[in-house]
C-alpha cells in the first residue's frame, strides 16, 4: 500500500513556483505546516516526497542500488553520459573506484601547495579599504586550482579552459532541468552549450595527446596522468569520451560550489567578529581546529546545494512512508541542517558545536550521502581550509554590522546575493621575540 507524506492542496504550478523561486522560505513553510516530510510537485522531479528526518535519510542513503539509484534527471544531462552523475550500478562503482585515489591521502596532500599558490596570486589583486565581492576571486582561485590539479602544468590549453569553463558551468546550470530539444539552432541555449562542449572536447583531446607522449607520465601527480594509467578490473582503460565526461565533472563540481562556500565564509565571519578574532589568533599560532569547525559550520548554515535525492527503482519503506517504484525522493539539506532536534539553536553560526567532534554524515550532508556522496569532498575541504588559512594569515578581514546577505540562486548553487562583500587590509609582518634561540615570523 502506498503511503506518502501529505501534500498541499494548492495547484501544482503554484507549488512549483513557490519552491523554485523561494526554495528556503518555501521549504520551511512546508515544514511548519506538514512536519518533517511532505510531498510537493517540483519540476522536473514530479510529485516527490521531501524528507528531512535523520532516520529516514539514513535508510534512503543506505538503500541498495537495486532499490534506489541516482536522482532523475541529474547533472549527467549537461556533463555527459560518462559522468559519475549519470552512471548507475556496476558502471558507477567501477568509475568511482578509478577516481578515488587522486583525492585522498598522499595525493591530496600534494595539492595543498598548489591551492596556496593560487590563493596568494589572487589575493595580490584585492583592493584595500573598500568593499568588493569576493565570489569572483574565489571562483578564480578554485577554477585555477582544479585545472592545475586535474591537468598539471600551465599551458595554452589551460588558458582556453579558464575562459571556456565558467561560461559552460553557468549555461549548463541554467539548462539543467529544461527539456532537451530534438533540433534547436546553433544560437539556441542548447545549441550554444553543444558548441561549447565540442570546444571543450577538442581541448581535452589535445591535452590527452600531450600526456600520452609524455615519457615521464608515471612521475606526474595530476589527475589526468593517473586516470590515463588506471585500469578497470578487466584491464581495459577508460575511453576518451568517458574520460572527457569525468574530467568535466571534476572541473565543474570542484569549482562552483567551493567558490560559493568561500564567499559564504567571508559573509558569515564578518558578522561574527568574536569567531573571526579567534580564527586569526589560531592561524598565528599554527592551529587549525577552529578553522575546520568553522568550515563545517558554514556548510551547515549556508549549504550551497538545496537538495539531493534518489530515484526509486523498487518499492521502499522509509520510516513512516511507503514510496512506490518510479518516484523520486528528495532530501532537503536545508531542513535537516535547520532542525533544532539535530542541531540545537540551528540558525546561530556557532563553530564551537563542531570543536573536537566530527559531524554525523547522515545529519550534515552538504556533500550528499551514501555511495553517491561527492567524490571530491576531501579535496573541497582541503581547499576551503587552505584558502581561509592563507587569507587570514595575509589580510585583516574587517567586521561589519550590515544585514545578512540574502540567498541568491546561481542555477545549481545558492550564493550570497552580493557575492560576499569584504573589506580588507593587508597585514604587516612582525617578528616575534626569539624563543630558545630561534626567530619566528608571524603576521600582526
Amino acid at each position: 500500500m502506498t503511503t506518502l507524506p501529505p501534500s498541499p492542496s494548492s495547484p501544482r504550478f503554484v507549488q512549483a513556483l513557490a519552491t523554485l523561486t523561494q526554495p528556503h522560505r518555501g521549504m520551511r513553510r512546508m515544514r511548519e505546516r506538514y512536519g518533517d516530510a511532505f510531498t510537493i510537485h517540483l519540476p522536473p522531479f514530479g510529485d516527490a516526497p521531501v524528507i528531512s528526518d535523520p532516520g529516514e535519510i539514513r535508510q534512503l542513503f543506505q538503500a541498495s542500488t537495486d532499490v534506489a539509484e541516482t536522482l532523475e534527471p541529474n547533472l549527467g544531462r549537461v556533463l555527459g553520459p560518462g559522468s559519475l552523475f549519470a552512471l548507475k550500478g556496476d558502471e558507477h562503482r567501477s568509475q568511482r573506484k578509478l577516481l578515488i585515489p587522486p583525492f585522498h591521502g598522499r595525493r591530496l596532500a600534494a595539492f595543498e601547495q598548489l591551492v596556496e599558490d593560487e590563493t596568494v596570486r589572487e589575493l595580490a589583486t584585492w583592493p584595500e579599504g573598500r568593499p568588493f565581492p569576493v565570489l569572483p576571486s574565489t571562483a578564480r582561485i578554485t577554477l585555477n586550482a582544479i585545472l592545475r590539479a586535474v591537468f598539471g602544468a600551465e599551458g595554452a590549453e589551460l588558458e582556453e579552459l579558464r575562459e571556456l569553463l565558467p561560461r559552460m558551468v553557468t549555461l549548463g546550470s541554467r539548462l539543467l532541468f529544461l527539456p532537451i530539444p530534438q533540433g534547436g539552432g546553433r544560437w539556441s541555449p542548447w545549441g550554444r552549450y553543444r558548441a561549447a562542449r565540442q570546444k571543450y572536447d577538442a581541448i581535452v583531446d589535445r591535452l590527452v595527446d600531450k600526456a600520452e607522449r609524455d615519457e615521464r607520465l608515471d612521475e606526474r601527480n595530476d589527475v589526468l596522468a593517473m586516470m590515463l594509467q588506471s585500469r578497470y578490473e578487466d584491464g581495459t582503460a577508460m575511453s576518451r569520451r568517458d574520460l572527457a565526461d569525468q574530467l568535466l565533472t571534476l572541473l565543474a563540481a570542484g569549482h562552483e560550489t567551493t567558490a560559493t562556500t568561500l564567499a559564504w565564509l567571508v559573509e558569515r565571519l564578518r558578522r561574527h567578529p568574536n569567531v573571526l578574532h579567534d580564527l586569526v589568533v589560531e592561524v598565528d599560532a599554527g592551529g587549525k581546529e577552529l578553522r575546520e569547525a568553522s568550515i563545517i559550520e558554514v556548510q551547515r548554515v549556508r549549504p550551497v546545494i538545496d537538495i539531493v535525492g534518489r530515484h526509486i527503482k523498487s518499492d521502499i519503506q522509509l520510516g513512516r512512508w511507503t514510496v512506490p517504484k518510479g518516484r523520486n525522493v528528495l532530501v532537503s539539506i536545508d531542513l535537516i541542517h535547520d532542525d533544532p532536534a539535530v542541531f540545537p539553536n540551528p540558525r546561530a553560526f556557532d563553530p564551537s558545536r563542531f570543536l573536537g567532534t566530527k559531524p554525523d554524515l547522515h545529519h550534515w550532508i552538504p556533500f550528499g550521502g551514501g555511495i553517491r556522496r561527492c567524490l571530491g569532498a576531501a579535496f573541497a575541504s582541503m581547499e576551503l581550509n587552505v584558502v581561509l588559512r592563507t587569507t587570514l594569515r595575509d589580510f585583516t578581514l574587517v567586521p561589519t554590522s550590515d544585514p545578512d546577505e540574502r540567498w541568491r540562486s546561481r542555477g545549481v548553487a545558492n550564493a550570497p546575493a552580493k557575492g560576499g562583500i569584504a573589506v580588507v587590509h593587508r597585514r604587516a609582518i612582525r617578528v616575534l621575540p626569539a624563543a630558545a634561540g630561534a626567530t619566528t615570523g608571524a603576521r600582526s
